[in-house]
């Protein structure tokens, strides 16, 4: 969200009382740029916040698939909402966060606050996927602590805000290729690359549809996106990772793992190690 958006949609959720952690993570999952909480007694709201470079229609499509996972959460309601100061808002919203062994995150303003011995990944918030506070992200990094070799080549498929392609340069890769879909983060990527000393590590960003039009060999691919856009992409990962390399998955549910599974199998390829947060699934796979 900048400050020239006149207006954000908002989509509010609501759930049984203990489910924040839940609505939140359907939140940002679905691409909200931040959000608000309400414990009542008996249930949960939350309000996410969404940018208006798309219609209302977009966002709800986005959602309603990851919703089937929770049948007992709901729309509540939705609208329209005049712009306002959400830099103000936002600045106690995302504190500094410990992941892994290793990183932790913080927003530009909390520069100054690194624990000691921690890897910094300065990330602002804003309307690209990956602030680094959600499940699925955080699985990634954990992986990467362990399987990112250094001066290894990397490829951040579906890169959102860049978190990934961050942490891979400051964890040592040689040269990092970061490519989404999306036109509308590229400035945003190289925004929070500005954020963070790289060093002599390029970091290519690119708009590009998943693996399609890539032709390096990488030694490590990591992809932190839905189930869907996962399983067109699984045929195409053999080639990108050569027989050597490894690649890194997140963005699924625990109840997807079988159908992910399955298709990693058919296409040659087999779990090294997986790791979960509540709901969600991080797989660490590699040539059979």
């Amino acid at each position: 969200m900048t400050e020239t958006d006149s207006y954000w949609w908002y989509i509010t959720l609501k759930g049984p009382a203990g489910q924040g952690e839940v609505l939140q993570s359907l939140a940002e999952a679905s691409g909200c740029i931040g959000s608000e909480e309400d414990d009542k007694p008996s249930a949960v709201e939350l309000r996410a916040y969404y940018r208006s470079n798309y219609d209302l229609g977009h966002w709800m499509e986005q959602l309603t698939p990851l919703m089937s996972e929770w049948p007992e959460v709901s729309v509540y309601d939705m609208g329209r909402l005049e712009n306002r100061q959400w830099h103000a808002l936002s600045l106690e919203a995302f504190p500094p966060l410990n992941i892994g062994e290793r990183f932790v995150v913080l927003a530009p303003w909390h520069r100054g606050k690194e624990p000691e011995g921690r890897i910094p990944l300065y990330i602002n918030p804003g309307s690209a996927f990956g602030t680094g506070y959600h499940e699925s992200t955080q699985n990634v990094l954990s992986l990467m602590e362990k399987y990112l070799s250094h001066e290894a080549a990397v490829a951040d498929i579906g890169c959102g805000s860049g978190i990934l392609s961050i942490a891979a340069a400051k964890l040592g890769a040689g040269v990092v290729y970061a490519r989404d879909l999306d036109p509308a983060v590229m400035d945003e990527v190289r925004s929070n690359l500005e954020l963070n000393d790289l060093g002599d590590v390029p970091v290519y960003v690119e708009e590009g549809d998943l693996l399609n039009g890539f032709d390096k060999v990488v030694d490590l691919l990591v992809a932190n996106i839905l189930l869907e856009p996962l399983l067109k992409m699984v045929p195409q990962v053999p080639e990108a990772i050569g027989d050597a390399g490894i690649a890194i998955f997140s963005g699924l549910t625990v109840r997807e793992r079988d159908t992910f599974v399955s298709a990693l199998s058919r296409s040659g390829l087999t779990v090294v190690e997986e790791v979960s947060s509540d709901d969600w699934l991080g797989l660490a796979v590699k040539k059979r």
